[in-house]
């Protein structure tokens, strides 16, 4: 099996590791209620995408 001849150093390491981060997720307003959320997706708020209305959900 193969081994590394020697040890890898740490700025190495890392410059290889600097591309594994977490990304935050694009979010857009809400046309209707101006609440973020998912492009491409239902408004978990207020059930609309595209101007109408897909989900019924509670007034509150």
């Amino acid at each position: 099996m193969a081994l590394p001849k020697r040890k890898i150093s740490k700025s190495r390491g890392r410059k290889r590791r600097t591309h594994q981060r977490l990304t935050l997720a694009n979010l857009s307003t809400c046309p209707q209620c101006n609440e973020p959320k998912l492009p491409h997706h239902v408004c978990p708020n207020c059930g609309y995408y595209k101007g109408r209305a897909v989900i019924e959900t509670e007034e509150v």
